[in-house]
């Protein structure tokens, strides 16, 4: 059998399109067309035709994979979570996650310190909150405490602020609601009675 074409895709101009015989067999990623050192013209065999198909298959999953974590970065674990959903086999899992973590893309205590910065500066997140979060990003319980310990933030500082902030609503000068809304975010009710106490003086 021949390959008789290599068309780039108009949806999709990084992957391309293979034909053998006139008829369309698999597509290939830029990069991978060019590992593979097919031409017009060449000359295939079925057991080959198959050999590339399993490559096509597997050079999508990890396009797909690499536009995962490149809108943002996961953690191994998020990425296992995404493996499974899209039913990839366990060695083709494996496969991805190595490549991925050797060009830098996965690295659970990266993404917890990244993580843990981001949610204090967008919202004043108790570390009790992190904490919950982490794990539910499937983070190591090592890392968890080395990135919350080194993170250093004052917890009553950010309490402060978020008290600030809630008082100007008309619902949190009730302050059982306040407290139950405080308590909700994570805060300690020793935390929370200490900083309410200071804006009473």
């Amino acid at each position: 059998m021949k390959l008789t074409g290599i068309k780039q895709q108009v949806k999709n101009p990084d992957r391309y399109s293979l034909f053998v015989e006139g008829k369309y067999a698999f597509s290939l990623s830029a990069d991978a067309l060019l590992d593979s050192r097919l031409v017009t013209g060449q000359a295939l065999t079925g057991e080959e035709i198959d050999q590339y198909k399993r490559l096509a298959a597997e050079d999508k999953a990890y396009g797909l994979a690499l536009a995962y974590v490149v809108r943002r970065m996961r953690s191994r674990g998020e990425l296992q979570d995404y493996f499974r959903r899209k039913q990839y086999a366990p060695e083709l899992s494996r496969q991805l996650l190595k490549k991925l973590q050797h060009l830098g893309f996965v690295n659970d205590e990266e993404f917890a310190m990244r993580w843990v910065e981001n949610r204090r500066l967008l919202k004043a997140t108790s570390t009790k909150k992190l904490l919950l979060e982490l794990r539910q990003k499937h983070i190591d319980s090592d890392i968890i405490e080395r990135v919350l310990t080194a993170d250093g933030t004052d917890e009553k500082d950010l309490l402060r602020q978020v008290i600030s902030k809630k008082r100007q609503q008309s619902r949190y000068q009730d302050k059982q609601k306040l407290i139950a809304y405080l308590a909700r975010q994570g805060y300690s009710y020793d935390d929370i009675k200490t900083v309410l106490n200071e804006n009473e003086v």
